[in-house]
């Protein structure tokens, strides 16, 4: 694992990259077929030329064809959704539960953010039990009070204060389980969860850094989806590590 500073330092340039969380202006479910999208169409744009182009979504995948171009492919991303540059704009691809939706990013924007941690306790990093079981689909409440399939492989185990605690990981990202919960600090922390990614595991055992729980994308943008933690992951003590509310 890099050192927690750079990690840190890397989060944070994270969030600020042009395809980060902190330039969104926009995400608008569609329909399969061809959209007109523009500051003036039927897809609109809070800004922007009044034809940005037209975006054509179907089984196969997406295009976008600016005024007097031919069409582009939208471009599969690792551990994300397809993407396309179209002047200031980056455009994507996002399907949840099947559902297509166009997020929108201005690349005109700079924010910047500051971000706050609490102290950095050494006895919240945890080396945890590791252990697979027959795998089971199970439906994850999202913030927007969808729901996502998805498939439960994993359990991590360890001792709290003499109770035996068990995460369950519902998401992976660049093959490192993801564990959306929420403890007792939630309120310092951001109320509906905080994500927390596991490190070096081995067949039985796992890192829980917890001074690397961070707040989801949804704490940045209206223009995201977030996964709640489900029930197992809902922890009534207080873990003072990580990433508080934005």
């Amino acid at each position: 694992m890099l050192p927690l500073a750079e990690w840190r330092s890397a989060r944070l340039a994270s969030l600020t990259a042009p395809d980060g969380w902190l330039n969104l202006v926009a995400r608008i479910e569609l329909a399969p077929g061809r959209h007109l999208v523009g500051a003036a169409q039927e897809v609109q744009l809070p800004s922007g030329p009044d034809l940005l182009g037209t975006l054509e979504i179907s089984d196969s995948g997406a295009t976008f064809a600016a005024p007097g171009k031919a069409p582009e492919p939208f471009q599969p991303i690792p551990d994300a959704f397809p993407q396309l540059q179209v002047g200031t704009f980056l455009l994507e691809i996002h399907t949840v539960d099947g559902v297509p939706a166009l997020r929108v990013r201005d690349l005109t924007l700079t924010p910047a953010i500051t971000l706050r941690h609490f102290a950095d306790p050494p006895d919240w990093t945890i080396r945890a039990n590791w252990e697979s079981f027959a795998p089971r689909v199970y439906d994850v409440a999202m913030k927007d009070g969808s729901t996502a399939a998805v498939t439960l492989t994993h359990r991590a185990t360890f001792q709290h204060e003499g109770e035996t605690v068990t995460l369950t990981p519902t998401h992976w990202k660049s093959g490192k389980p993801m564990f959306v919960f929420r403890d007792a600090t939630a309120g310092e922390t951001y109320p509906a969860c905080r994500f927390l990614f596991g490190e070096d595991a081995s067949d039985t055992e796992i890192t829980l850094d917890f001074n690397r729980a961070i707040s989801p994308p949804c704490a940045f943008t209206d223009f995201a989806i977030c996964p709640l933690p489900p029930p197992g992951n809902i922890l009534p003590f207080r873990i003072e590590a990580g990433e508080l509310a934005p």
